[in-house]
């Protein structure tokens, strides 16, 4: 290489024209109560350069002056950012995907009604639109108004019934984070009245066992007592369906690992979430982990034990 083809190498690299890698962006929005706040947290965590509430007007220059930093970058916005604006924000996000060189996902953070009703009401913050409305009108008119903006997103989280470490096993696999040495596998428990779970990737429905609520002794007990295992347990089918089931989830776990997959949920619901999907839950996870995955167990809709009601759980 002559001194001339030197100086034009560096002046390129000076100038971003050749090496340039891609700059990431993530945008975090969605409606107020929904977790915003903890998923920009989570991404910070990932080694994610996270901005909170940066002014709508600022964001097209911020863009410009840290792309080349070289880490990712998260920003969240929502209603009450300043100068936010739906329209304004949609054609932002659209310019932004048409800028070459950035590699951009636009995260939809959302939750059920009844639940951000009870958000704000246990934590007693005021929800930013109440004004002179009620709450439960508040968050419905957030909910309309966002609306445009979430058929936007390359990506919908629904909060709902998610703890923060559901959340940030989804916000690593979904952003492909970080060097893991094999797939995790989470096992959940659910009610069917209470909705299916919009994180599960499997979902198997055992209403049809024998049910322990019908015995006065049982009732108040949860799948994690021993009698309620041995009484499903009596049931004609009991052996024969679990037998199936391992048949059935053994040959596809390591396909889905193969696949590049870093996060499975597989969801066992029954009618009220407290007795036969408990027991089917800590079965499986226990085969799971015999299998040698890392495996997770948590129920969704089981009633709390005197501890997690004085404790209260963690909550997004």
């Amino acid at each position: 290489m002559t001194q001339t083809d030197q100086i034009d190498s560096a002046d390129a690299k000076e100038n971003g024209s050749i090496g340039k890698q891609t700059a990431r962006l993530v945008l975090v929005t969605g409606v107020s109560g929904a977790g915003r706040t903890t998923t920009l947290k989570i991404l910070e965590d990932f080694g994610f350069d996270a901005v909170d509430n940066l002014p709508l007007r600022l964001l097209p220059n911020f863009l410009v002056s840290d792309a080349d930093l070289g880490a990712p970058c998260a920003i969240g916005l929502d209603i009450r950012t300043r100068d936010f604006g739906v329209d304004q924000f949609a054609d932002i996000v659209r310019s932004l995907r048409a800028q070459p060189g950035l590699e951009l996902t636009l995260l939809f953070v959302d939750a059920d009604t009844t639940i951000l009703q009870r958000r704000f009401t246990e934590t007693r913050r005021p929800h930013p639109l109440t004004q002179d409305r009620p709450l439960i009108d508040a968050i419905t008119h957030e909910k309309r108004l966002m609306a445009p903006i979430a058929t936007l997103a390359d990506m919908i989280i629904d909060t709902s019934r998610l703890k923060p470490a559901e959340l940030r096993m989804i916000l690593l696999d979904q952003f492909h984070i970080g060097d893991k040495d094999g797939m995790s596998v989470f096992v959940k428990s659910f009610s069917f009245r209470q909705g299916l779970p919009g994180e599960a990737d499997l979902v198997f429905d055992v209403r049809f066992l024998r049910n322990p609520h019908y015995d006065p002794e049982l009732r108040v007990c949860t799948g994690l007592d021993d009698r309620v295992g041995r009484y499903i347990e009596q049931d004609g089918d009991f052996a024969g369906f679990m037998t199936r089931l391992k048949d059935l989830i053994a040959p596809i776990l390591p396909r889905y690992a193969e696949e590049g997959k870093s996060y499975l949920t597989i969801a066992i619901g029954c009618t009220g979430g407290q007795h036969r999907s408990v027991y089917i839950a800590r079965l499986l996870n226990d085969w799971i982990g015999q299998l040698g995955y890392d495996v997770h167990l948590s129920h969704r809709d089981k009633p709390a034990e005197p501890d997690e009601q004085k404790s209260g759980g963690e909550a997004i």
